[in-house]
């Protein structure tokens, strides 16, 4: 293959976002002028769970994990000379996709984009928030409405844009097999465009249907992935032509992102995590007629903290040694024809077949939102059995456990640190908003959402309107909240002990003799304050408790201090575990303690876990924290 007729890479990105709009915007500049071809937008958790910065919920969580968007001005602030009509952009947001969507259509009107030539992507996928991410709002009905709302809108007025991006990479973050992953997404995949066929002419639902995208991961088993990749591709294909009736192939083509695997990344021995993510990279490009459409890779040190820009840079510079100093786009399929490859295809898609079989005999993926959360919850469990047991080889981890210090994580700045006073700046900036906007016409435009919302008018205009008006993220939810009501997730914990009881015959027999002295069974509680969602690791601790012999209590994620406080004086633990991903670890624990003793009940020992750096960790056991 001539250099003329070399394949096009794929998009690169690299997920970001943090503190303020201004310091991501300058992120994302200084990463489009080292080659970044399209942005991909992490949201902090207020942003995603629908909450302005100054709400309670948001204490200790403003700029952690993403960026803060509370209205059209951190939105302008975060697209600042950067013109969104050339832009390719992808984010990552869900529950409150509508109006970062709306926001959006409202900086690239003011740049004075077309806005039919905008290209992008809202994730838009709110049945693996309810399974794996936990950033959902509303009950499942109301929200689909809202996604296919998107969809129905975009094909009217933004032909170009993805209304959705069908995550099945969260499902294997949360522990999903292969067959799993595949089967899920594409269970949500119909969910949504059965919905969608009631909304648009059935002339344009076939370009609708093309316009359905993936994000996908990716992990170390590369072969496996890479054929998971595959039979995605065929099932995809199958599914639109023999379910919907498309007959363009064109309609039919698997269109994915990726991020690979960040589940894998150790904290142990971190810079192995470099040849992981190569390696994983590989799955998703290797075999072309499978190949991505956008990566996005995550930094090697991910599992300590924040990268820093140079930790980014690394990730985009291995893209691009691989997609231009390798022949790698100068050939065709490398894998078509190959036995071994079709034989692990078939058995996939088999796996698959089965479970999509389950699900639709429940009703479809709404219906089965339970069952599916309990899959990922067992698989999950199995795969970190295997790791314990040495069945499943982490280098690092639980083989060649001993080795040199990494001079990659020696000093004070090995890691990005949010600036302190980012959040004291969004809060202020914030106030400076709502007090300078023109109240009737915020009030006019919530009007105009709560009756869209109540008469199933099309969600997306007046949520357009809401976000030139000046309305913020918080009053924009409020109306959601209040037309739609609020939903919680199933946990998938049981509160029965699993069959998963080999090798713990010891523990199980310290429980039972620590119980008897106690004179009642030895009981845990387990906690997910704050805003945090990821709840893998909160749902794998509370099932061992229980299988190890404990009465546990586990009530699912986004629990205040003050509800915690709640179960404690119901349940009577003996132990509480905090588990806190997001970075807010301080400030919500430091509240819980002091609720804690306030409460007559700091005599319960507290244990507290997430990523958490040494430094805070003294000061959490400063506050109280018995075990970090």
């Amino acid at each position: 293959m001539t250099s003329q007729t070399k394949d096009r890479p794929w998009l690169f990105r690299t997920y970001a976002g943090h503190s303020t709009a201004k310091a991501s915007n300058a992120l994302y500049r200084g990463n489009l002028a080292k080659g970044q071809t399209g942005l991909s937008v992490a949201f902090d958790l207020p942003t995603q769970t629908g909450y302005d910065s100054d709400h309670e919920l948001a204490q200790g969580e403003v700029g952690k994990v993403g960026v803060p968007v509370s209205h059209l001005g951190d939105m302008r602030a975060l697209f600042d000379q950067i013109p969104l009509e050339q832009m390719n952009t992808s984010m990552t947001i869900n529950a409150t996709a509508p109006w970062l969507l709306s926001l959006y259509i409202a900086v690239a009107e003011e740049q004075g984009a077309d806005v039919t030539k905008l290209q992008g992507t809202v994730q838009n996928d709110i049945i693996k928030e309810y399974l794996s991410r936990g950033t959902y709002i509303c009950p499942p009905r109301p929200s689909m409405r809202m996604i296919t709302d998107v969809a129905a809108y975009t094909r009217a007025h933004m032909p170009k844009w993805n209304p959705m991006n069908v995550c099945s990479y969260h499902l294997q973050e949360a522990g999903a097999t292969p067959e799993e992953e595949l089967a899920f997404a594409l269970a949500t995949a119909t969910a949504v465009l059965d919905d969608l066929k009631t909304k648009v002419p059935d002339e344009d639902f076939p370009g609708m249907v093309g316009r359905i995208s993936f994000f996908v991961n990716a992990g170390i088993r590369f072969i496996t992935e890479l054929c998971k990749m595959r039979a995605f591709c065929e099932l995809w294909d199958e599914l639109c032509q023999e379910r919907y009736g498309v007959e363009d192939p064109k309609y039919r083509r698997f269109r994915y992102g990726v991020q690979v695997n960040s589940l894998g990344l150790t904290e142990q021995q971190p810079e192995n995590n470099v040849y992981r993510i190569l390696l994983e990279t590989l799955s998703v490009t290797l075999s072309k007629n499978a190949r991505a459409r956008a990566v996005q890779l995550p930094a090697w040190n991910e599992a300590l903290g924040l990268p820093r820009p140079w930790d980014q840079q690394w990730s985009l510079r291995m893209q691009q040694i691989l997609a231009f100093e390798t022949d790698l786009l100068e050939y065709g399929d490398l894998f078509d024809g190959n036995p071994t490859i079709e034989k692990k295809v078939n058995a996939l898609k088999e796996g698959a077949r089965a479970e999509l079989k389950q699900i639709d005999g429940m009703g479809g993926a709404v219906e089965a939102i339970a069952y599916m959360k309990s899959r990922l919850v067992d698989s999950n469990a199995a795969r970190i059995a295997r790791i314990e047991s040495g069945e499943t080889i982490v280098v690092g981890v639980n083989k060649w456990a001993t080795g040199e210090p990494s001079p990659l994580t020696a000093g004070d700045d090995s890691i990005m640190k949010v600036d302190a006073e980012a959040e004291a700046d969004q809060l202020g900036r914030l106030a400076e908003w709502k007090a300078s906007r023109d109240a009737e016409a915020v009030q006019g435009a919530l009007a105009g959402l709560r009756a869209a919302a109540k008469d199933g008018t099309n969600i997306m205009p007046p949520s357009i309107a809401c976000a030139k008006a000046g309305v913020t993220t918080g009053e924009w939810s409020d109306v959601i909240r209040a037309a739609f009501g609020e939903y919680r997730a199933p946990t998938g914990v049981a509160a029965h002990a699993s069959n998963r009881t080999e090798g713990l015959d010891e523990i199980r027999a310290d429980v039972d003799a620590v119980s008897q002295k106690l004179g009642r069974r030895l009981r845990f509680l387990m906690g997910k304050p704050g805003l945090d969602g990821h709840s893998n690791g909160a749902e794998q601790i509370a099932t061992r408790a229980r299988d190890c012999g404990m009465e546990i209590s586990y009530e699912g994620i986004r629990l205040t201090p003050d509800e915690l406080i709640d179960a404690a004086r119901t349940n009577e633990p003996h132990v509480i575990g905090l588990s806190i991903l997001s970075g807010a670890h301080v400030a919500l624990t430091r509240s819980f303690m002091l609720k804690l003793q306030t409460a007559g009940l700091g005599h319960i020992p507290v244990v507290a876990g997430g990523i958490i750096p040494d430094e805070d960790a003294k000061e959490l056991k400063q506050l109280g924290v018995a075990k970090i």
